[in-house]
């Protein structure tokens, strides 16, 4: 008797903790005091669909109790079938509900589901952040070599977020205008006393067209002088054309040399023409006087 009774009370132990399991009971009486409307076979049918119903009712309370009502637990369910990441996105959607900012649902799945961490990218959109571009060096007309550090101070771009460029890209433009900028000033003073120019015209350049970022500001930290690449240049061009003259004049050399060679080459010939003309009196005077004319 003992026995069949611990075996009746295990039973119904068991049948208590299978029911409760299939019929998450708890979780639906916590939605319902907490003002979310789901209803109990939904949760249960969940279950088959391989989605846990404690996610997504803890997710429609959340959202809920933010005053995000828009959202439905077909479409919860939906991104946490794709691989989402679904307390991220409600996470996101409070922040940004909270600091007035447009974020839709689908816009938070769509940056979720490529890639990107929604939450991180709405905290920067409310309170941006700055990228410290590496050192740039440009060249001014005057030839001096200068040093620029800048910052940018940039928030995400929520609407450009899925497809827009990233950090890089960013780092790449301004890099690439301040070096204009520096390349176009006349002297390196221009640089060093207006530095704030540089800015302006970078900033007016639209560096942010397509990217996830909206720039804020750029500022120059710091502009050091490096070499004097005109200098250099001046030296390089000096050394070539030295090397050049010494070629010229060492031609001119070899053909001095040339003609004064042909020139002593001429004196031997026309010695040698002296001498056979000299050679040829005696033979002429021998003739006269055999035939007796010396008239």
């Amino acid at each position: 008797m003992a026995l069949n009774s611990i075996i009746l009370l295990v039973a119904i132990l068991v049948g208590i903790w299978l029911f409760l399991f299939i019929f998450p009971v708890n979780i639906w009486i916590t939605a319902i005091f907490s003002g979310v409307k789901i209803n109990l076979l939904e949760l249960v049918f969940m279950r088959f669909r391989k989605v846990p119903p404690v996610l997504i009712a803890n997710s429609m309370i959340n959202a809920t109790k933010a005053g995000i009502l828009d959202v439905t637990t077909e479409e919860m369910e939906t991104h946490y079938l794709a691989n989402g990441n679904l307390p991220n996105v409600i996470k996101a959607l409070i922040v940004a509900d909270k600091a007035n900012l447009r974020l839709t649902f689908k816009q938070a799945t769509a940056i979720d589901l490529a890639g990107r961490d929604v939450l991180q990218a709405v905290q920067v959109s409310v309170t941006p952040y700055v990228i410290i571009v590496p050192a740039i060096t440009g060249v001014s007309l005057d030839g001096i070599q200068l040093v620029a550090v800048a910052r940018v101070t940039v928030r995400t771009n929520l609407e450009r977020l899925v497809g827009g460029a990233g950090e890089e890209t960013i780092k790449a433009r301004v890099g690439q205008g301040v070096i204009s900028c520096i390349g176009t000033a006349k002297t390196y003073y221009e640089v060093l006393e207006n530095p704030e120019n540089i800015s302006k015209k970078v900033l007016a350049d639209g560096l942010d067209s397509g990217t996830a970022f909206e720039i804020l500001s750029i500022d120059i930290a710091d502009i050091d002088i490096g070499k004097n690449i005109g200098a250099f240049l001046q030296i390089d061009q000096a050394a070539a054309d030295l090397n050049i003259a010494k070629a010229k004049a060492e031609k001119r050399r070899a053909m001095a040399v040339a003609l004064e060679q042909e020139m002593l080459a001429r004196v031997q010939k026309a010695k040698a023409s002296v001498i056979k003309a000299e050679a040829e009196i005696p033979v002429a005077l021998s003739g006269a006087f055999r035939t007796g004319r010396f008239y």
